[in-house]
């Protein structure tokens, strides 16, 4: 038999009995119930889970609830979180959260950003947090769940915001190549400036995530803020929603592609001393155009409550915005 064909009948036994398996949970129902995975198809399983087909996609139809290219945007009513929790923590998920902490916002900002996301990220599963700070002697010691961890980077305290802004996806990109695809399925970079008000769950997770702007997700297209210098390798004349850099995830090896191609991209444009209007954010909305996510989360999983008069949508707000001080935070000289 052909190494193919063995293949291909080894990913359809998989499939088969991922779908049983998955079928046995919505039907009973019955947490307690524990299901063993072969050591040997483990790692596939955690490629070929798809939990997101039982998503319902008619729970919200105030709001749009799926992309042109059929991916999910997650909102409130449309999953069963206990349905995700079991799966995920079946195969073991495994999550890396990312966090930069410069300067002024690791003492405004970082405690409560931690202290909040282990009452309400990922809850039941592996995260280790990695906090980027030019003090770290200065990161509080906070109390942590089993099985989830800190781990404290030292990263150079740049002169502009903008820039720590930008280099991060660098910084990302090699603490993947080094440290975490030896260990963790997803990535997660989210701002320091936000704060966890209700469950992030397991199903967040995916092969490539994107987040709605809170802003502009109401907005027609006409209206996005993209970058429309044509110097820049930023520059989109349009696109297909408008995504916020304060939170994107994935599968490590989407997540590596994202913030190498970004990177790339921001050192093109310095070599040609032009920078893209909003930074990172400009670059990560033309990898999104070029690159489809695979899930978009709804604002609610980042929420700004100044926008107390466009909130009819947001069931729940999960994250929010921190207030924010920048003429303070951003001071860096």
């Amino acid at each position: 038999m052909s190494c193919s064909v063995h293949r291909a009948r080894r990913i359809k036994h998989i499939c088969c009995f991922l779908l049983f398996v998955t079928l046995t949970f919505i039907i009973s129902r019955d947490l307690s119930n524990t299901v063993h995975y072969p050591e040997d198809i483990e790692e596939e399983l955690r490629h070929l889970v798809d939990v997101d087909f039982t998503l319902n996609f008619s729970a919200r139809p105030d709001v749009r609830t799926k992309t042109s290219w059929d991916a999910p945007i997650l909102w409130q009513g449309m999953f069963n979180p206990s349905i995700y929790d079991t799966i995920h923590i079946q195969l073991e998920s495994s999550i890396a959260v990312t966090v930069f902490a410069v300067g002024r916002y690791l003492d405004v900002y970082l405690e409560t950003f931690l202290t909040s996301a282990e009452k309400y990220f990922m809850v039941g599963l592996p995260v280790t947090y990695y906090v980027f700070t030019d003090s770290p002697e200065n990161v509080s010691i906070v109390e942590l769940a089993s099985q989830r961890h800190v781990n404290v980077k030292k990263v150079e305290k740049l002169s502009r915001w903008q820039d720590i802004s930008m280099m991060r996806m660098q910084t990302i990109s090699k603490l993947i190549e080094t440290e975490i695809r030896h260990s963790f399925r997803y990535v997660f970079a989210f701002d320091v400036d936000q704060v966890f008000k209700a469950r992030f769950g397991s199903e967040a997770l995916g092969q490539s995530v994107a987040l709605l702007h809170s802003h502009f997700y109401k907005l027609p297209k006409y209206r996005f803020t993209y970058d429309k210098n044509l110097d820049s390798v930023a520059f989109m004349e349009t696109g297909d929603f408008y995504y916020h850099a304060a939170i994107f995830g994935g599968f490590w090896e989407n997540v590596k592609n994202l913030t190498d191609t970004c990177h790339q991209s921001i050192m093109e444009d310095k070599k040609n001393n032009v920078e893209a209007k909003w930074h990172d954010e400009s670059h990560l909305n033309k990898y999104f155009w070029l690159h489809k996510p695979t899930k978009l989360l709804s604002p609610e999983y980042c929420w700004d409550k100044r926008l107390h008069n466009e909130k009819r949508h947001i069931r729940i707000s999960r994250l929010v915005w921190a207030v924010k001080q920048y003429d303070s935070l951003r001071d860096f000289k």
